[in-house]
């Protein structure tokens, strides 16, 4: 630790390009970052509350605070500032609002205020978060989840430890598949369930029962709510399954689909004829686009809304006359909001909704919709995170909030390009973006970073990433594109991958970086390439097949397909929905596409990162790829983060650490040139 806190000061210290020039962005910068999430509008759509949330430099930790907004951009002040508030939901009526906050315990408690007069309450006392708290239609009650312990049978009975002896702690029996979950470590015994609790206080009562975990509720009239939860008998090794069900508040459980797939996000309409739900029919692909649907209330005539979409629909959400649905989905890129009626007809409302990734461009966001018909959402773009927007359907949207304004507003920052190019594999076109230096000069020519996405199911795009600013700030050139397999182009091109990655996504890539070369501004000598994740995965496989790139960054990588299935906390979803066999009945398949495989090849100088907490891409395939890189011979580093999981840019240090690593060990190769 102490090593590292040493070379993370030392990078903070270091001038890098520009990062040595006071006016752009630097390392101390991520501290400055704020962004707006959970935006929720009042009934009536003139106000909005939304969870800001900002860096703590003390704590190393974001802070989140409740502010609110009204609809026209005024009056924008904090409303509570103590317990890190978190999910603030309006009671029907408006009067009201609920949220999650810390008491003087250190325990997270069900909060209600009172907007008139600021009185507030915890209206539970529980041992364990509860989350996914939503009123009834009534305002009478609130419906939450929360984690339910259970005991293990012990395995061996053995003494106990005399008073005051110091013993070792005693063993962990893991008898389940799912024993540990990346950011969370060992898992409790136990399970999630419903509750319900009067809205001004009591005895919280747990309604599911069975040794499954359920998910969040939606209530369907005043005595019963709607859930999805996969109560299979063999839901460990089956995680691609769940249905809809029906809970009665005296017990009565009803499943209202049955189907071979996920059915989730169940929303019953306002007048309870209906319910809205997203899934689809499993096929074990890699990639399966979520198509929404509406089915009556008894689970019969369930049917899709949008077949034709080829889209991944999300978070639907019914207008106030039942008539249609809210929903989001990305599209090229953008993460963008739309209105869909029961006829199936798509109207656009708003883009560029997302924006809570500060490190990388990933998709995300959240909406939510009033009863006025007005819509709050968070808004991105490539020059800020999440900002407070509002809409009314057929108008153009309102930006309500600039928290970066005297950060991002007062430094020049990487302009942002799209473009789309031709794949040399088969032609292709893939979509790409281009962030050029502050005070770019096109008749000069600079170093290129190609930053590749993880997933691989999933997409980059039109908005705001710090990490990408910071390689711009100093003085690179960055490239990140979404090659086939990429989310965000439909069922076609998200399965180009399936049974074949990494493969031809690779030559996506490598025709990215040609088409950026055949501009003149970037230097053919000077090409680094970085990723994380199924990026790792790809930048291994990237310097396993060529020598163009002076030096490369594999980040929390997957290096060995046949180990990390076996350690991964995804097991059961990767080894049959990533793979047509497990790896003891076609380990040449693994093998085929493990980086691994390539590393006799592979002559570029390779940093490896990865966090010493990472159960997603354990730090064991990391070690792998090291300790064959450091037996060839090849320049080779491995930074271990501690205490980080897979998100390593989760706490800001880490994301300085990440970056500064990075273009530490790229400065170095591009300083000997």
């Amino acid at each position: 630790m102490r090593l590292f806190s040493f070379v993370l000061a030392a990078l903070l210290l270091a001038p890098v390009h520009a990062q040595s020039d006071g006016d752009h962005l630097a390392y101390m910068d991520v501290f400055e970052l704020e962004y707006a999430a959970d935006p929720q509008i009042a009934p009536d759509g003139q106000t909005v509350v939304y969870v800001r949330t900002a860096m703590d430099v003390m704590t190393d930790r974001p802070t989140r605070q409740l502010w609110t907004v009204m609809a026209d951009g005024s009056a924008h002040r904090p409303l509570v500032t103590e317990g890190e508030p978190s999910r603030p939901r309006w009671s029907p009526d408006g009067t009201r609002l609920m949220y999650t906050a810390t008491d003087s315990d250190g325990q997270r408690q069900l909060m209600v205020r009172w907007i008139d007069t600021g009185q507030t309450v915890a209206i539970t006392d529980v041992m364990r978060s509860p989350g996914n708290a939503v009123w009834s239609p009534d305002g009478m009650h609130i419906a939450f989840t929360a984690f339910v312990p259970s005991a293990a049978e012990p395995l061996a009975t053995l003494p106990s430890a005399p008073a005051g002896a110091e013993w070792a702690e005693p063993a962990r029996v893991i008898t389940n598949l799912n024993y540990r979950s990346d950011g969370r470590g060992f898992l409790p015994t136990g399970s999630t369930h419903l509750f319900v609790v009067p809205a001004e206080g009591g005895t919280a009562r747990q309604i599911s029962t069975g040794d499954f975990s359920h998910g969040a509720p939606a209530w369907h009239g005043t005595d019963a709510v709607v859930f999805s939860a996969n109560r299979d008998p063999d839901y460990e090794r089956k995680p691609g399954q769940s249905e809809v069900y029906h809970l009665t508040l005296d017990g009565t459980l009803t499943a209202l689909t049955d189907r071979f797939g996920p059915d989730a996000n169940p929303t019953p309409s306002p007048d309870g004829q209906y319910i809205a739900y997203t899934g689809y029919d499993d096929t074990y692909r890699g990639y399966q686009v979520t198509q929404l649907y509406v089915m009556n209330a008894d689970g019969t005539g369930s049917r899709s809304l949008t077949p034709d979409l080829d889209r991944d629909a999300n978070s639907p959400m019914w207008s106030a006359d039942g008539r249609s649905l809210f929903f989001q989905y990305d599209d090229e890129g953008h993460t963008r909001l739309a209105r869909i009626t029961l006829d199936g007809d798509i109207e656009q409302i708003a883009n560029d909704v997302g924006g809570l990734s500060l490190g990388r461009p990933y998709g995300g966001g959240s909406f939510s919709a009033s009863d006025a018909g007005v819509l709050a959402f968070t808004m991105t773009s490539p020059e800020h995170p999440a900002d407070v927007a509002v809409v009314t359907p057929g108008q153009t949207p309102k930006r309500l909030t600039t928290l970066n304004a005297d950060l991002l507003g007062a430094k020049p920052l990487g302009a942002a390009e799209e473009f789309w190019y031709e794949s040399s594999h088969d032609g292709q076109r893939v979509q790409g973006w281009i962030v050029t230096p502050p005070d770019f000069d096109p008749s000069k020519q600079y170093p290129l970073i190609l930053e590749i996405h993880g997933g691989p199911f999933a997409n980059y795009g039109w908005r705001f990433s710090m990490e990408v600013q910071l390689f711009a700030a100093a003085g690179y050139v960055v490239l990140y594109t979404n090659p086939r397999g990429s989310t965000s182009y439909g069922a076609e091109f998200g399965n180009a991958i399936h049974h074949v990655y990494p493969q031809y996504d690779y030559d996506d890539l490598m025709s990215g970086v040609d088409a950026v070369l055949e501009r003149g501004f970037v230097d053919p000598e000077r090409l680094y390439v970085t990723g994380g994740s199924g990026g790792g995965v790809l930048t291994a496989w990237t310097i396993g097949n060529t020598d163009r790139f002076r030096a490369a960054v594999v980040a929390k990588p997957v290096i060995n397909w046949a180990s990390f299935v076996l350690t991964s906390d995804i097991q059961a979803f990767t080894s049959q929905y990533w793979f047509p066999s497990m790896p003891w009945e076609d380990y040449e398949h693994y093998w085929q596409r493990s980086p691994l495989r390539l590393v006799g090849n592979v002559s570029t100088p390779t940093m490896l990162l990865t966090g010493e907490s990472d159960w997603r891409t354990p730090m064991t395939e990391s070690e792998q790829y090291y300790n064959a890189l450091q037996l060839r011979g090849i320049p080779s580093a491995l930074v271990r983060i501690p205490n980080a999981g897979h998100g390593i840019a989760a706490r800001p240090s880490n994301l300085m650490a990440k970056v500064g690593y990075i273009l530490a060990w790229f400065d170095k190769y591009d300083a000997e040139r």
